[in-house]
């Protein structure tokens, strides 16, 4: 997977503390369509998801908060992104794991929405690495996961695209997801810079990045954070989240 490395256009290193602490994150471009992915190494980054205040146990509900949270700690985050589903109050539509406490459970039924598109998936971080599971292999196998999103629906399974993607479809909305690389130690956070449907997001994973396992988090309030490239994203308040967290830099 390092020649995806290496095509990144502008490769930013978000430059909080240690190098050997951070994502890199860049634009990419295929089939017409541009994006922004931002690669994880497991071996090296210190990927979590966040939800609620560790205090107040209110939702965080941004990225600045996050970054707020870590600072007593002497840490910053240092790449962000929304991380599955959520209802109105922001708690997590299916099942929420963080740092091993089980905030919301497995959801396996069909249902509205595009949650509800079976099959959907489990975004799964372990010690040293993280997987895009299926919900029914997820229950199957139950992994030990630090964190967890559950999030719908698949983008590719097994190397194949979820079988209701259209490739004509003209449902089309900034979306935001996730890859992952077989031996789980590489993922790939990527956020669509225009509108796209799903047959031309989940071929991005499958054709451009070669992923086998990839998993759709949102459209409409898809955000991304990203310190390096100057990006900080906007909007209504977010449930799950996913980020880097690095030394913070000495002001």
């Amino acid at each position: 997977m390092s020649r995806i490395k290496g095509r990144l256009v502008g490769l930013v290193l978000l430059a909080f503390g240690s190098p050997a602490m951070a994502a890199t994150c860049g634009a990419e471009t295929y089939a017409g369509q541009s994006y922004t992915l931002c690669a994880v190494d497991l071996d090296r980054d210190d990927l979590r998801l966040f939800l609620n205040d560790a205090k107040t146990g209110e939702p965080l509900g941004s990225f600045a908060n996050i970054d707020r949270q870590l600072a007593p700690e002497g840490r910053a985050l240092v790449f962000g992104m929304n991380a599955g589903m959520y209802h109105a109050d922001r708690r997590p539509v299916g099942l929420y794991v963080e740092d091993g406490q089980v905030g919301a459970s497995l959801v396996k039924r069909a249902g509205p929405g595009n949650f509800g598109l079976l099959p959907n998936g489990v975004f799964c971080i372990r010690e040293g690495r993280a997987d895009v599971i299926e919900t029914l292999q997820f229950e199957r196998e139950a992994p030990a996961c630090r964190y967890a999103s559950q999030s719908g629906p698949m983008l590719v399974i097994d190397g194949a695209l979820h079988p209701r993607f259209l490739q004509d479809s003209d449902s089309r909305y900034i979306r935001n997801g996730v890859g992952t690389s077989a031996d789980g130690r590489k993922a790939w956070f990527v956020i669509s810079d225009s509108p796209v449907n799903f047959y031309t997001f989940g071929s991005f994973f499958r054709d451009h990045l070669k992923l086998s396992q990839a998993l759709y988090f949102d459209g409409k309030v898809s955000r991304l954070y990203a310190p390096g490239l100057e990006r900080f994203d906007l909007g209504f308040p977010l449930g799950p989240m996913v980020g880097v967290v690095a030394p913070r830099a000495a002001q």
